[in-house]
């Protein structure tokens, strides 16, 4: 029972995917950033969880990475609708994305599971603190009478910009790296490759 622990606050991440997109495409970016960082100590809470006390599963490796890329893809989505996030942006992580979830989905299906790294997670991170650059800065834009009086000032450094492309960059080095890392284990070899056709050669 306990050992489900991690994995139950992994499913929460995904729950709470349409709470923080409706927030974002209804301008309440401080509800939005509050949700979010909910996400975010789950994230946190399960992984430590599964360390300490050894309840790291197959399905923890595989299902986790799959609840923050879900995470990070529907909030740049959001984002980008809202014109705040470069389309490209978007693009590439999402391209990045589906070849690492359709990696996965292979070297699972060969009982190969490979856990994330931590530029995998360096990236994650970066995105996070973008995003989270972002809606503050959106609430500061839309808020000026609240926010003027605590800050002095009402034209903001689009800071996030920068650090949404070092995510980028990160991101693409993780690509590169994770294929680098399936490639000296292995993984992409001939054999490895070979589809199992025992089963249709027996019906």
């Amino acid at each position: 029972m306990l050992k489900n622990i991690p994995n139950a606050l992994t499913i929460v991440r995904f729950i709470l995917v349409p709470f923080i997109v409706y927030y974002i495409l209804t301008g309440q970016y401080i509800t939005g950033f509050i949700v979010l960082t909910i996400s975010g100590l789950t994230d946190i809470l399960d992984g430590c969880i599964a360390r300490k006390f050894n309840f790291i599963t197959n399905f923890g490796k595989l299902v986790d990475p799959l609840a923050d890329k879900t995470t990070q893809i529907a909030v740049l989505a959001s984002l980008t609708f809202k014109n705040i996030v470069p389309l490209w942006i978007l693009i590439i992580v999402f391209i990045k994305e589906i070849l690492m979830v359709a990696g996965a989905s292979f070297l699972y299906g060969k009982k190969l599971v490979v856990s994330s790294r931590w530029y995998g997670k360096l990236a994650t991170v970066l995105f996070y603190v973008a995003i989270v650059c972002s809606l503050l800065i959106e609430y500061c834009n839309v808020n000026p009478n609240i926010t003027k009086p605590l800050f002095g000032f009402s034209n903001y450094i689009y800071i996030d910009d920068c650090i949404y492309y070092l995510a980028v960059l990160t991101t693409i080095f993780s690509l590169v790296m994770y294929f680098r890392q399936f490639y000296q284990q292995g993984y992409l070899k001939k054999e490895n490759l070979k589809i199992d056709n025992s089963e249709n050669s027996k019906s």
